[in-house]
């Protein structure tokens, strides 16, 4: 499941929900990555997202088949708008009934996110938005000759 939040997110009440889960289907591991907005510059206040949801869903889509394949319920929630300093913007989820199969997606998961997911970032500094070009990537299959 993909949830996207309005600012920053309630990793506390997101947890809960995901333990909840893990309990429902008795399920013994649940493996959680959160990401926190951290201080750049002296003037940065925070981050600001704009996300393309159709890319979005459908990036992850393919990896919840992938998850799926190996027996792991796999859950993310992302903000849109702005995150201030010590928030957080990014939260992933992966439940199964043992820690193998979670643990062996976890960090391909996280590192393709940070490569393929159609997510835009920018930097809030003083009262400026500035586009964070050098965390930005191409977008797979985007330009005109793909």
């Amino acid at each position: 499941m993909l949830e996207i939040f309005e600012g920053g997110l309630d990793t506390t009440g997101l947890y809960a929900q995901w333990e909840r889960e893990c309990a429902t289907h008795n399920y013994g591991a649940l493996c959680v990555f959160t990401g926190v907005v951290r201080a750049q510059e002296e003037d940065f206040r925070g981050l600001s997202f704009e996300l393309y949801m159709p890319l979005l869903q459908a990036w992850f889509e393919g990896w919840q088949r992938k998850a799926q394949a190996r027996g792991v319920l796999l859950k993310m929630a992302h903000s849109r708008g702005d995150v201030a300093l010590h928030q957080s913007s990014y939260m992933v989820g992966l439940i199964a009934k043992h820690r193998k199969a979670p643990l062996e997606i976890y960090g391909a998961f996280i590192e393709d996110f940070k490569q393929s997911a159609p997510i835009w970032k920018y930097y809030l500094q003083g009262e400026q938005r500035v586009y964070a070009q050098d965390q930005g990537h191409p977008l797979r299959g985007s330009g005109l000759l793909s």
